[in-house]
């Protein structure tokens, strides 16, 4: 049976994403993300599903980096989950008495407006993941944010969910080894390239996606490690990489780039 790596404990927002994306695979629980992408490189897995843009806190910087320095590794598929995140307490506990609020920073930074209106002197306590957060409410003090759909003996969720926008999604991607096969049909090409220092550097690699009709959906920097001033962009766009003109215009991209790396095609 193909196993599926995700960021775990069960009942994160990572093996929500697992199971509707690989819902017939075994599914493995990692403590990091780290973790996820090595559970694929030494071929534990078959797959893994990780986290990559969220609309109210933009990229998941880790895992865009980790995407870049795997090697053969690449996304082969995408899903948008939508995020409900509610407060989790012991049942009789008061949210006047809560004094630390634990989660995974990403859902700690979007619900900032919310704690700091409702707990403006509670502790915020990163953890691994919003499942693992839970594990950490042991007295009425105590506070996790998790999704709604997450259920326990004994713990009580908020009755609205408490992030600072209600419209909140986090794209997944779900990465496989090997490389991207030239028949292999997309909606969208995922890449990253570096350029000169020098005007006009990066125009000159957009221009070939001009020419050729690709729409740019998505372009992010990076800076990069080591290297002062000087960034990798990481952009995504749309087109079915089975397309021989498709190609032809990644080919243009990389012909105008320092470096260039096919991260993805799904």
């Amino acid at each position: 049976m193909e196993r599926c790596a995700f960021l775990g404990p069960c009942g994160s927002y990572s093996h929500l994403a697992a199971i509707k994306m690989r819902p017939k695979s075994e599914l493995l629980p990692c403590g990091n993300f780290h973790a996820v992408m090595s559970a694929v490189v030494t071929g534990e897995c078959d797959f893994a599903v990780i986290p990559i843009e969220n609309t109210l806190n933009g990229g998941v910087l880790q895992n865009i980096d980790l995407l870049q320095s795997v090697e053969g590794v690449v996304a082969v598929e995408e899903m948008t989950l939508p995020l409900d995140h509610r407060l989790a307490t012991l049942n009789g506990a008061k949210y006047s008495g809560i004094s630390r609020i634990y989660s995974h920073e990403q859902p700690l930074a979007q619900c900032r407006d919310y704690l700091l209106e409702n707990f403006p002197d509670a502790q915020l306590m990163a953890t691994s993941s919003t499942a693992a957060s839970l594990d950490m409410v042991k007295t009425f003090s105590d506070a996790a944010i998790v999704g709604a759909h997450v259920k326990r003996e004994g713990i009580v969720l908020s009755n609205e969910n408490i992030a600072d926008g209600k419209n909140n999604f986090t794209h997944f991607l779900l990465v496989r080894r090997g490389c991207i096969e030239e028949n292999k049909q997309s909606s969208k090409i995922y890449f990253s390239v570096t350029c000169a220092h020098r005007s006009g550097a990066l125009l000159d690699i957009l221009e070939p996606m001009r020419a050729g009709g690709l729409n740019m959906t998505k372009i992010q920097s990076r800076p990069i490690k080591d290297r002062a001033g000087e960034y990798r962009f990481f952009i995504e766009a749309e087109g079915d990489y089975s397309k021989i003109s498709v190609r032809k215009v990644l080919e243009g991209v990389k012909n105008s780039a320092k470096s260039y790396k096919l991260l993805g095609a799904y």
